[in-house]
């Protein structure tokens, strides 16, 4: 191996991919934008330290020569050379910091007056600024000075010593170098620090993400205590994690009652057919086999209907039909369609409601949820029971009650009536498939109401609760 292939050697790559998955990672942004934030903040710091030191001397002076010029200019103009050559010297004899430079000469450049020897070389222009060495008193000096042209060829020089200011504004200037140098080093050690602490901050939670991702959902995000945002975080996730394991839960439930109540209709139809075409000996048979058959198959579709049905409710797809209706006529309709059912059972269905009674949703959808609870309370009452549908208003909107006589739901399963496929143990030889409640539930949380049940002593009262509203409440 020579040695320029030793120097030209690329970089691994699995070191190239370690560098830009750092560059790219939220740690080192956030670690970077600090660090940048900490240098210019200091940078801009040093930058008004040194406007408001160094550049203040230098403003200074430049004030105190151009006050200068203008008073020797006005004595010139008023008493001519000698008061001009009087008041130089007088200014150079009460110059007490002894930093006061001032050269008159004549137009040939000889000196008349002031307190350098010759005209420094390089300042001839009128009216223009210079900072230079000058030689005072056999000791070399840096100066900033201005030059003047007078009437009759004379030039006329003044400045100030500003050799102790140069060192002061070059002292301080490195000064504020070395703390930028500094302000850096820190920056870059706080960068690390705030990016071991974001990465510390987000490692719980990649952890259980990732834990979450292999299959084990048990797993949650801890919490440090402090009640900071992370805390905040933490606990949205895992309420979003105990929601997913309820819905996961309610979807395995869901799954498992649909294939334990679907499996009975669909055998009994396979069974049905297959005997069908084994025993039948007539085609009416066959017929009246095929269609006992459809009927079961009917009943399986429905179901699937009626899931499908919740699913729509529950996403919220039906809120564009909106608006204010009447409760009163629509539990008249409700009335008058079952009470053919009714009369058939010898049960008494009464109605009572105010002549108009205002509330705001989906009219087809809450009468659909009406005739459910109607259903549900003709279905499980007794022959000569009576089943109430009554509606009255609320402080919040309207409230539909549908009450019976029959042996209602016990306290224990009230609270799981309402899911999908749940039958308690008083339903569980009557025809239905337990999405009944199910639906009623859905309705009223996408009009943002309510379903409350509770016991009649005997029977079962069911109060759909919905608003009074311009604008649907976004039930979940």
């Amino acid at each position: 191996m020579t040695p320029s292939s030793v120097l030209w050697r690329p970089l691994p790559r699995a070191a190239g991919v370690s560098t830009r998955r750092l560059l790219r990672s939220a740690g080192f942004r956030f670690a970077a934008i600090y660090a940048l934030l900490l240098a210019v903040s200091a940078a801009a710091l040093a930058i008004f330290l040194w406007w408001s030191t160094a550049g203040l001397l230098d403003r200074q002076t430049t004030a105190a020569i151009q006050a200068d010029a203008q008073s020797l200019s006005e004595r010139f103009s008023i008493g001519g050379l000698p008061a001009l050559v009087l008041t130089i010297e007088d200014r150079l004899t009460q110059n007490v910091e002894d930093d006061a430079i001032y050269l008159l000469v004549d137009p040939a450049g000889r000196r008349i007056a002031g307190n350098l020897e010759h005209w420094p070389q390089g300042a001839a222009q009128n009216g223009a600024w210079y900072e230079l060495p000058i030689e005072r008193a056999g000791m070399r000096s840096l100066a900033l000075v201005a030059s003047f042209d007078l009437p009759g060829g004379f030039h006329l020089l003044i400045g100030r010593d500003v050799q102790v200011r140069a060192q002061l504004r070059s002292l301080l200037t490195d000064a504020l170098l070395w703390a930028m140098l500094v302000v850096v080093a820190m920056a870059s050690a706080g960068a690390l620090v705030v990016r071991s602490l974001f990465r510390r901050a987000l490692a719980n939670v990649s952890a259980t993400a990732g834990a979450i991702a292999g299959g084990d959902f048990t797993q949650r995000v801890k919490l440090s205590g402090r009640g900071d945002e992370f805390d905040q975080l933490a606990e949205t996730i895992n309420d979003m994690l105990d929601r997913m394991a309820r819905l996961m839960e309610g979807v395995r439930e869901v799954s498992n009652a649909i294939a334990h109540d679907l499996r009975t209709p669909i055998t009994r139809a396979r069974t049905r057919l297959e005997d069908a075409s084994v025993h039948a000996e007539t085609v009416g048979e066959l017929h009246a086999a095929i269609e006992r058959a459809t009927a079961d198959l009917d009943g399986i579709v429905a179901v699937f209907q009626a899931l499908l049905r919740i699913a729509e409710i529950e996403a919220g797809s039906r809120r564009a039909a909106f608006a204010t209706l009447d409760v009163a006529p629509l539990l008249g309709d409700v009335a008058e369609l079952y009470g053919p059912v009714a009369d058939e059972k010898c049960i008494r269905l009464t109605v009572s409601a105010p002549p108009r009674l205002p509330a705001f949703g989906d009219r087809d959808l809450i009468q659909q949820a009406v005739a459910n609870l109607v259903d549900n309370a003709v279905k499980f009452s007794p022959p000569d029971g009576t089943v109430a549908l009554s509606a009255a208003a609320t402080g919040a909107g309207v409230a539909i009650t549908v009450a019976d006589k029959g042996p209602g739901i016990p306290e224990p399963d009230r609270a799981r009536a309402a899911e999908r496929f749940f039958r308690g143990e008083t339903a569980r030889n009557t025809p239905g498939s337990g999405l009944g409640l199910a639906l009623v539930q859905a309705v009223a949380q996408l009009h943002g109401g309510s379903l409350r049940l509770s016991d009649a002593a005997p029977g079962l009262v069911a109060i759909l609760s919905l608003p009074a509203r311009e604008e649907p409440v976004h039930g979940g």
